[in-house]
């Protein structure tokens, strides 16, 4: 792939080769489960995957965010759970803590997480508090030597299987978002539970929770950066973790298209392959354009990323084009496919499920724009 040199071309052909052997066969039967993929992820785990772009100090593989967002394309297209997973373990479980914690706190979490010990979750959306985040309603109130945090949260991804939360919540709701203040919560912490789990559309296999905090006392050293500063932490997570949904959709999208080129290839009508037929043949053409797109779109905000220069603008871009074109492939490739498709006897139907939630999570495509829209009209 030119857009990679030939190192990102390795990591990406080694995640690839990993990926069709060891994830792709088991993604069915974990969308039919919804159980977590625990052995995908000790795998992944084991071959270094789960810290990748974290530095080597703290026991991560130290790469670039492009080869990354390459490596979070892979084990989409193989399985968009598994996919979800990494992306949000790494982007959003990972990243708040070694881009603002202190060093004891990256040294006490960052390691663990980085090896795959622990899996790390991020919990800023409440019922009343999606898009609006200064509707938090989650309190941390100071007390000695702790914080008591009471509240809930919903729509926690990698919820229950992880072991260490950046959570959000308003030390003065009067304040709104200046309010919200970013801290650090274990599994098990007296006073932090699980509740309801969501039965999803898609990404069946991860595990989306609710999160309940019923007088959760924790010390006030695993409060993440300073008091008031936890919606700046959390727009300077969620920008990066955009590349992650992109590269997922992206995945998603050749996953798809490429189930549909070949279907075309060997279904005949009439005498012929269908992709003999300039309405069918269209539609592949279509697909793959919008696809290298869209991958161009992501790898660029990796790049400007790795270069140390501005990139929400080009992350909420590459989010919204490559999850509108994940959606689109897979409908498209439903579409070729017809009864075929629509049928669970392939996997193009899972393909369309999963792809609808990177429209959704990690900001909405609707708030995408605004991002754009506040970049390019200020």
């Amino acid at each position: 792939m030119a857009l990679l040199n030939v190192e990102q071309q390795d990591l990406r052909k080694l995640v690839a080769e990993f990926a069709a052997k060891e994830i792709a066969p088991r993604a069915a039967e974990y969308d039919r489960t919804e159980e977590f993929p625990w052995d995908n992820i000790k795998q992944m785990a084991e071959l270094g995957l789960l810290g990748l772009p974290i530095p080597e100090k703290y026991g991560g593989a130290e790469v670039d965010a492009v080869s990354y967002a390459a490596a979070v394309e892979e084990i989409s297209k193989a399985c968009a759970a598994t996919g979800a997973i990494m992306a949000v373990h790494i982007s959003a479980g990972i990243m708040p803590i070694y881009l603002f914690g202190t060093e004891e706190q990256k040294q006490k979490y960052v390691p663990d997480l980085a090896s795959g010990k622990r899996l790390g979750a991020f919990a800023l959306t409440e019922p009343n508090a999606g898009s609006d985040a200064s509707r938090v309603q989650t309190v941390a109130v100071p007390d000695g030597d702790d914080y008591v945090l009471n509240g809930t949260k919903c729509f926690i991804s990698n919820g229950g299987p992880a072991g260490v939360y950046t959570i959000f919540a308003s030390l003065d709701r009067s304040k709104g978002v200046k309010g919200i203040t970013a801290f650090i919560v274990e599994e098990g912490t007296p006073g932090f539970s699980i509740g309801k789990k969501e039965e999803k559309m898609g990404i069946r296999a991860s595990s989306t929770v609710e999160l309940i905090f019923d007088n959760c006392r924790i010390p006030k050293t695993n409060m993440l950066g300073k008091e008031g500063e936890g919606f700046k932490i959390a727009m300077v997570v969620l920008d990066g973790a955009r590349i992650g949904i992109g590269a997922q959709a992206v995945g998603i999208a050749q996953a798809a298209y490429e189930e549909a080129l070949k279907y075309s290839k060997v279904r005949e009508q009439f005498g012929k392959p269908i992709s003999a037929f300039q309405a069918v043949s269209f539609m592949i053409v279509d697909m793959a354009i919008q696809i290298e797109a869209a991958r161009h779109l992501v790898y660029h905000a990796a790049y400007l990323k790795d270069a140390g220069l501005p990139y929400g603008k080009e992350a909420a871009m590459a989010k919204t084009f490559a999850s509108d074109t994940a959606v689109k492939v897979a409908l498209d490739a439903i579409q070729v496919m017809g009864g075929y498709g629509y049928s669970r006897e392939y996997p193009v139907e899972r393909l369309l499920r999963d792809a609808k939630i990177t429209q959704i999570y990690e900001g909405t495509n609707q708030i995408q724009r605004v991002v754009i829209a506040g970049h390019i009209l200020k």
